[in-house]
């Protein structure tokens, strides 16, 4: 596969992208150097190389799910509300 003027143009036209003619140019050759690059790559045999799903072999480490108890009074995470009633914010209402 190759890239196109008409390639660059149109995926330009469809980010709604505007691009002068020395930037569409260097883009045909950047990405037209890039699909070399991995016609190359494809040329390798990787028959006898199992596919990886992570660089690394490694387990997450998982730790022992708990109910948190240092959570704090309702009274103390109500002292900076600008408005307050009983145990709750009190916000402006915005459906009319």
């Amino acid at each position: 596969m190759k890239i196109t003027r008409e390639t660059i143009e149109h995926v330009a036209t469809l980010a709604r992208l505007r691009f002068g003619e020395e930037e569409i140019e260097d883009f045909i050759s950047q990405l037209n150097e890039i699909l070399q690059y991995v016609d190359k790559l494809n040329e390798l045999d990787t028959s006898d190389i199992p596919p990886t799903s992570h660089m690394f072999f490694t387990k997450t480490p998982m730790r022992e799910d708990r109910r948190r108890t240092d959570s704090s009074p309702t009274a103390r995470l109500l002292e900076n509300a600008p408005r307050r009633k009983d145990s709750f914010y009190v916000v402006p209402k915005v459906i009319e």
